[in-house]
């Protein structure tokens, strides 16, 4: 009988011990997992305004070319431009001699030295703009009606956008648009025109978009257009990395934080995203919600934090 006793009060000290063993261990765990805070940074809800954009593509063109043609026949004595020159209208680019000049021009001064007979003709500019094309040099043989140069009519320069014609409801009730050239210089744009034909294969339609600019654009740049579908003002936005997704992007959440060292998670509705904001639709926030901007990706519905300056 004593051997029966001993051997329960054996047992029940050690259930004692396991079970403080156990409650220290789990005290333990507790204290770590409270101490264990992932570093994030916060931002406050914004109120501004959003906009919805289009960003197309505009290649600039001259629309026109006038041609410098030869108005005699004979050869050319004089070119006063070279490719890329810029002139104005009725600058003197070409003279031409006759080749009758050559044979009895000088007779002709001979026998009466008050008779002006050069057999000279100028050819001069019909517009102002660039030259993009030069066909004759000095000594070239040419007839009556030759091409001699091209000149780009700078009344004529355009930004043509290539619109897809599902977006002509967007762009074709507005006067105005912003272009951006590679070279971060901002245009205001007005829309000149409509082409009467749409593409085949693409299915767009060429607009002309007139700028004014206080230097000279080279041809075939190409510049950004930016065309405002929908506009809201007083629109609640955070920063994107503040709004997190599920793998098929159905649903949408942010991380908020509820006192100085919990975040919890808040479902929300999105709408419009411009640069680098995303509108949220619902729920309304408070000026002073602090929404986890950094730190937040993998973070269980209720987390530990610690707040760190941006």
């Amino acid at each position: 009988m004593q051997k029966i006793f001993l051997i329960l009060l054996v047992l029940s000290a050690s259930l004692v011990a396991c079970n403080q063993g156990a409650s220290q261990t789990d005290k333990e765990e507790a204290a770590a997992t409270d101490s264990v805070r992932t570093p994030v940074t916060v931002a406050n809800v914004e109120t501004t305004t959003i906009n919805d954009s289009i960003s197309l593509n505009a290649t600039s063109v001259y629309l026109q070319s006038s041609f410098v043609k030869s108005s005699a026949i004979g050869y050319v004595k004089s070119v006063t431009v070279k490719p890329g020159d810029y002139v104005t209208q009725g600058k003197v680019l070409f003279t031409v001699e006759t080749k009758e000049s050559q044979v009895i021009g000088n007779s002709i001064s001979s026998l009466d030295s008050s008779f002006k007979f050069s057999g000279i003709n100028t050819m001069k500019s019909p517009v102002q703009g660039f030259v993009i094309q030069l066909d004759h040099q000095p000594g070239d043989y040419v007839q009556d009606g030759d091409q001699l140069a091209v000149i780009s009519d700078m009344s004529s320069f355009a930004f043509l956008l290539n619109l897809p014609y599902e977006l002509r409801p967007f762009v074709l009730n507005k006067k105005y648009v912003d272009l951006f050239l590679p070279d971060g210089t901002h245009l205001q744009g007005t829309i000149a025109s409509v082409m009467p034909t749409v593409d085949s294969s693409s299915q767009t339609q060429p607009v002309v978009i007139k700028v004014n600019s206080k230097t000279p654009i080279p041809q075939n740049l190409i510049a950004k257009v930016y065309v405002i579908k929908t506009m809201k003002s007083n629109a609640q936005t955070i920063a994107k990395s503040a709004v997190l997704s599920d793998e098929a992007q159905t649903s949408f959440w942010i991380m908020k934080l509820i006192d100085s060292t919990t975040a919890v998670k808040v479902n929300i509705k999105k709408g419009i995203e411009y640069n680098n904001q995303v509108e949220i639709l619902e729920p309304r926030f408070s000026k002073t919600d602090q929404i986890l901007v950094t730190g937040n990706y993998g973070m269980a519905d209720t987390a530990k934090v610690i707040v760190e300056k941006p």
